[in-house]
């Protein structure tokens, strides 16, 4: 009987799976032809030296095509840009270089939030390169510089996005003019992957201006697109093949040393010593290797006042897992993932990792990982190895279908430990497939995915299933989906927020465009998720209605009322302070009001603040306000603060209770190359207060000098403090 259920169960996913397929297939088939095709760059050979000062004028740039004319993408794509942009591009044996010009017909000061690196793309005067050296329209890498000259670059996936974890050897000057600005690059052949004796890639320039609030595109993109789209490249022509990829060797040793103070007060000192390794497999393809890995530099999490039933999702910030990241941590939803990379070094050593990842042609592309970690004399914790494996492959003109596999496994288990009944499972593994639909034009997306859990026991060897479909034109967005999550299935090295239901959710909305006015686009949006039991008996809902104001000098303003239900499934605190639960089974409704505004990015002084009044739990009462303001000396210092308040009213044994979550940013780029940046956090609801700075001197490219220092204090009852003082060499060899 238990087997019966089991494969009607498995059927109805495949079934509702294939309905999907079949949509984004059928769908599919209408203009499968690159929309830009015509807008084509051609790049001739130089022999003249160029040298990168942001100073136009080698005969290298005398020789080489223009490409003007730039069309607006922003505020609206009914024409071309106000805003005059050249570049002009060229290369020799080792490098690709480019030269861009931004003239400006507003006088004043240029926008710009700092000299970091990676900025914020909408808060600063910027240019943006995008090449697609495949030509697949879904992978590619984006270079870039605000003017000001802090250097931007990342690898791009899924059409459009941009992991700007990503750093690569590479250089750029920027000067200012009154009436212009200029930029000049020199991209190494070594530090990107492109296929041996292609001669048309995908490429497209960006600039955002915002002294006009103008967003600008070399080729033209619709409104409603990112200017990263690459369904919307046009094609970079080369005089002849690019240099053959030869074979690259990086090592990247660390030194680190360091002082801490735990919370007993007890003082000790590290050391340590590793690195990492690259090599290049083929043109496309890379090795990564870490021994004994170190993410002391990395960015601390910024905290959130936790008032929800379920577990809060934090991002992957260490370097290693970032690389090629979304062949692993993009497979299914962002609350199904069968892989979160957070979950390998929880609180346990990493001895060493390897990574094989990249494309292997224009169809294909790997990921394949695998890490080890230590084990815990202490808890019992044994030592455990992590593997993942992702293959995708290209279909149609931007699809793709994939699929993974994850495991976990305990190494040297011990035969008298029973995993049925023991903390640490000897295995957990997952297998699944994926169809991931992305239309010629960008206006259609979809997925679908069906996953399978095996574990030592029943109860964690289950299956997942989810499915989704949405259009986006200029005026009209939509999308549709549903999950499925049975009870039993399980990923531990996975990010799955709750099991034992099936949601359907969606959303509509509409745009308005004013011919003239301060506002530039308004519209509706209706939005509701809406969770149900494996019986299909339904446990809960969230359903909004929202109006959203755009205004032509980037600031928006939005309002939403929300209808919320709830019936536990389990007990819950709704204070979160473990001062009693509700039962399970007791239902809960509410309704509520809220707002959000965010001002325009081109003021020294920013802020955003946003609020939610209505019910909660128990016929009660929440009230949450947040705000965030920020002002920056450009280029070299930004200051930015944020406040979080709640109250919650409930009835007896909780009555009255009140969260302050306050932090504070202080950012210092002295120059493009040594930044100090500081972070002060306070958090009621876990009544700690902690200090992160941390200084960096990149020396030369990607290799950096690091200290940092980071303070955790916890407060009344729990009174304590520890600290701890690092410093950290790292240096790139490349062969």
């Amino acid at each position: 009987m238990n087997n019966f259920y089991e494969i009607t169960k498995f059927y109805g996913m495949i079934k509702n799976s294939i309905l999907f397929l079949t949509m984004g297939l059928g769908i599919f088939q209408v203009n499968a032809q690159k929309k830009n095709e015509t807008f084509q760059y051609h790049i001739r050979k130089t022999v003249q030296p160029v040298i990168i000062d942001g100073i136009v004028d080698e005969r290298a740039w005398q020789e080489a095509d223009v490409a003007d004319d730039f069309f607006m993408v922003l505020p609206m794509d009914t024409g071309k840009a106000n805003e005059t942009s050249e570049i002009r591009m060229t290369y020799d044996d080792k490098n690709i270089y480019l030269a861009a010009t931004f003239f400006n017909s507003i006088p004043g000061k240029y926008y710009v939030e700092s000299l970091r690196r990676d900025f914020s793309f909408g808060k600063n005067d910027n240019f943006l390169l995008f090449i697609d050296p495949f030509n697949n329209q879904t992978t590619g890498f984006s270079f870039g510089s605000n003017a000001a000259g802090a250097q931007w670059d990342g690898t791009m996936f899924g059409g459009g996005s941009i992991d700007l974890n990503w750093d690569s050897k590479w250089i750029s000057k920027v000067r200012q003019y009154p009436e212009k600005w200029v930029v000049e690059m020199a991209i190494p052949f070594k530090s990107i992957r492109y296929k041996d004796g292609v001669t048309k890639w995908g490429i497209n320039f960006s600039r955002l201006d915002l002294k006009s609030s103008e967003k600008s595109s070399w080729t033209p993109i619709p409104r409603q697109f990112p200017t990263a789209s690459l369904a919307y490249t046009g094609v970079l022509v080369w005089d002849a093949p690019p240099p053959s990829p030869k074979t690259n060797i990086s090592v990247i040793p660390y030194l680190l040393g360091g002082t801490a103070k735990d919370f007993e007060g007890e003082d000790t000192t590290h050391k340590k010593i590793g690195g990492d390794v690259k090599f290049s497999l083929t043109s496309s393809l890379n090795l990564d290797l870490t021994v004994n890995p170190d993410f002391s530099q990395v960015e601390v999490d910024r905290q959130v006042t936790n008032l929800d039933r379920f577990e809060l999702f934090f991002p992957e910030r260490r370097q290693f897992f970032l690389e090629n990241g979304d062949l692993f941590a993009n497979f299914g939803y962002e609350t199904i993932r069968p892989f979160f990379s957070r979950r390998i070094g929880l609180n346990v050593p990493i001895q060493a990792g390897a990574r094989i990842s990249g494309n292997l042609n224009d169809k294909w592309r790997l990921g394949v990982m695998d890490m080890q970690t230590a084990s815990i004399e202490e808890s019992g914790q044994p030592s455990q190895n992590f593997a993942v494996m992702s293959l995708q492959r290209k279909i149609f003109g931007r699809s793709s279908i994939g699929m993974m596999f994850v495991n976990k496994q305990s190494i040297n288990y011990p035969m008298e430990n029973d995993s049925l009944v023991d903390i640490y499972a000897k295995y957990n593994r997952n297998l699944g497939v994926e169809y991931n639909l992305a239309s010629a034009n960008n206006a259609w997306n979809g997925k679908a995915f069906f996953l399978k859990s095996f574990a030592p026991t029943d109860e964690d060897s289950g299956f997942t299933q989810g499915a989704h479909i949405g259009y986006t034109n200029r005026k009209w967005n939509w999308r549709i989906q549903e999950e499925w999550v049975s009870n039993d299935y399980s990923a531990e090295v996975g990010f799955v927020r709750r099991r034992g239901y099936k949601n359907i959710s969606g959303k509509v909305g509409y745009l308005f465009f004013p011919k003239a006015g301060l506002i530039l686009s308004h519209g509706p949006e209706v939005n509701g998720f809406y969770y149900f039991n494996e019986q299909f008996t339904e446990t809960d809902h969230t359903a909004y209605l929202k109006y959203k104001i755009d205004f032509r000098k980037r600031s928006s303003l939005l309002f939403f009322l929300g209808d919320d239900y709830v019936e536990l499934l389990s007990p819950f605190d709704p204070s979160g302070l473990g001062i009693s639960t509700l039962a399970t089974g007791t239902k809960h409704r509410w309704n509520s009001f809220g707002w959000e505004f965010n001002s325009k990015p081109q003021s020294l002084l920013t802020y955003a603040f946003e609020g939610r009044l209505g019910g909660y739990y128990q016929d009660g009462n929440r009230t949450s306000l947040t705000g965030e303001v920020g002002y920056r000396f450009q280029p070299y210092v930004s200051l930015n603060a944020n406040l979080s308040y709640n109250h919650i009213q409930l009835p007896d044994p909780w009555y009255n209770t009140e969260f302050w979550l306050i932090g504070s940013e202080i950012d210092i780029t002295f120059t493009n190359k040594l930044f100090f940046s500081n972070l002060f956090q306070y958090n009621e609801q876990s009544n700690n207060f902690n200090i992160n700075s941390r200084f960096q001197w990149r020396y030369k490219p990607a290799s950096d000098l690091f200290i940092v220092y980071t303070n955790m204090q916890l407060l009344d009852p729990n009174i304590g403090k520890s600290w701890s003082l690092t410093l950290k060499f790292t240096h790139w060899f490349n062969w």
